[in-house]
């Protein structure tokens, strides 16, 4: 038991109403009574050191990637990861290295095509190649890192310019995780990051961006089955190409960039005759400047939009994007592409949630209201209102989402303490009372809190009770299923045919699809 979890058990064992006498004479009692043997110590012990290890296993690796990332890809190169690594122990172990290397391959087979090595994928590539050595594991995964940790140099101005330029893709995925996470802030801090970045090591080029997203074409489907719908630019740009929809029968180089899954670099647009310009009004003369699209990848590595960037409106002749540039617009449309899934992750949980919640409320009328609250990330946690229900059924979900601190917010201190315990808290507020529940996240983190109001009642009865445990139950197993198809990079499996056919809307089905299971393992 954590700290936080601890108290929350003693203050659940002695109820609500309990006297001061009663819970001192308890810790005196417990003070007295537990005792840990010598055997529970060792193991308490070995855990600590197990713990301790592979948290600093993690940041030698975070610190290495980071390293050899040092343009904010999210990825490096296979290939070159294992050039460097063919060198290790003067190339005495190049055996061992490719059946590694086989190994890794067939635990992630979109390497064979894309041949990109994600932070995970890493720490597994590290992890197999010391499986093949003989000795200490641990030693050799230490010398490993330390081997390619000094095989990279950069000089003074390229680590400045790279420790820059992480904070300003740290500032995307930021939007994403704070305020209630809206695509309008993320939005604003790609561009901010473009546009600081062309002030700063661009040569002040004045940049267009614009991001698209590709969607089903159920208009005209002779002129494609997807297009390209725009959802963001620049300002300028806004006029001309918000919304628009670029379809594959229209001039433009986009769908290539989706197609090839590799950034398209048309260095002088005037000479390619096969650009689409949104603004027709720009004289022919003035058409001129350096083009870039990038595709945008999902954890799966299929492209689900561009990132596009021109420089149309800067009429200096130096406009061309110089390699640096690219590498770092690179960086910005990872960071986007997590932004954008963490956003989707978080509306695909609520939309699980609604499901569950309609499902409840017809079976537990004792239930007054259900409020559903997400945890922004952070060492003084905020919790995000974002669903409020009522015992007639309605449902609200919070487009602006109200923002609970812990100072501020006294009387629901039970709830931030259900963050930190991770258990159920049972508190009456106002005359009502109030059972806080825990939603966790992949690695045991809260995720969000359900605040259940039960009225004047001391409790449920019994098959109410019964119902919103299944329910809650379900809810946090479908929760984990949503974060791990979040993560995962194969593809997921659907159980529903309902799933299959609209896998858009899958979250809302798969809450259903967790009761139908439980209920079949129940028969």
């Amino acid at each position: 038991l954590t700290q936080p979890q601890f108290v929350q058990l003693m203050e659940t064992f002695v109820g609500q109403d309990s006297s001061l006498p009663t819970v001192k004479s308890l810790v005196a009692f417990i003070k007295e009574e537990y005792k840990q043997t010598e055997e529970e110590k060792m193991e308490q012990l070995e855990k600590c050191h197990r713990v301790s290890r592979a948290a600093q296993r993690k940041l030698l690796l975070e610190a290495l990637f980071e390293k050899w990332d040092s343009n904010g890809h999210g990825f490096l190169d296979l290939e070159e990861v294992d050039a460097v690594l063919s060198r290790f122990m003067g190339g005495m172990k190049k055996e061992a290295l490719m059946k590694a290397k086989a190994r890794l391959c067939s635990q992630y087979p979109q390497l064979s095509r894309v041949e990109k090595v994600s932070p995970k994928a890493l720490q597994t590539f590290l992890e197999l190649i010391a499986s093949e050595f003989s000795g200490n594991e641990d030693e050799t995964i230490d010398n490993l890192v330390q081997f390619l940790t000094t095989s990279v140099e950069q000089s003074h101005r390229e680590s400045l310019q790279s420790l820059t330029r992480r904070k300003w893709l740290q500032d995307i995925e930021q939007a994403a995780e704070t305020g209630g996470a809206s695509m309008e802030s993320v939005y604003k801090a790609v561009f901010k990051a473009i546009s600081q970045d062309a002030e700063a090591h661009g040569g002040s080029k004045k940049i267009s961006a614009y991001i698209a997203l590709l969607e089903e074409n159920q208009l005209s489907a002779e002129q494609g089955r997807v297009l390209l719908r725009y959802v963001a630019c620049t300002a300028d740009d806004a006029p001309y190409v918000l919304n628009q929809a670029l379809h594959r029968d229209m001039k433009g180089i986009s769908f290539a960039a989706v197609d090839e899954g590799k950034p398209i670099h048309v260095p002088r647009v005037q000479l390619h005759g096969n650009i689409h310009f949104w603004n027709s009004d720009r004289p022919v003369e003035e058409r001129k400047g350096s083009l870039l699209v990038l595709p945008l990848y999902d954890a799966r590595w299929r492209v689900f939009g561009i990132l596009g960037l021109d420089t149309l409106r800067d009429q200096c002749e130096k406009t061309i994007f110089l390699t640096h540039d690219i590498i770092f617009y690179q960086g910005v449309s990872h960071a986007f592409s997590k932004a954008y899934h963490h956003i989707c992750t978080r509306e695909n949980v609520l939309q699980m949630a609604v499901s569950a919640l309609g499902w409840l409320y017809p079976r537990t009328p004792s239930i007054h209201t259900v409020v559903m609250y997400l945890v922004e990330p952070g060492k003084d946690k905020v919790l995000c209102k974002m669903i409020t229900t009522d015992n007639t059924g309605q449902k609200e979900i919070h487009s602006s989402p109200a923002l609970l601190l812990r100072e501020e917010n006294l009387l629901r201190d039970y709830l931030f303490r259900c963050t930190d315990s991770l258990e159920v808290a049972l508190t009456p507020v106002r005359g009502e009372q109030h059972i806080a529940v825990p939603l966790h996240d992949l690695s045991g983190q809260a995720l969000g809190i359900f605040d259940i109001s039960i009225g004047h009642h001391k409790k449920l009865p019994p098959q109410e009770q019964k119902d919103l445990q299944k329910m809650l139950k379900m809810v946090q197993a479908a929760c984990l299923e949503i974060l791990w198809r979040s993560l995962e990079e194969t593809e997921p499996t659907y159980v529903l045919e309902a799933e299959r056919v609209a896998n858009v809307r899958h979250p809302g089905f798969l809450f259903h699809r967790f009761m139908l299971q439980d209920l079949r393992e129940c028969v």
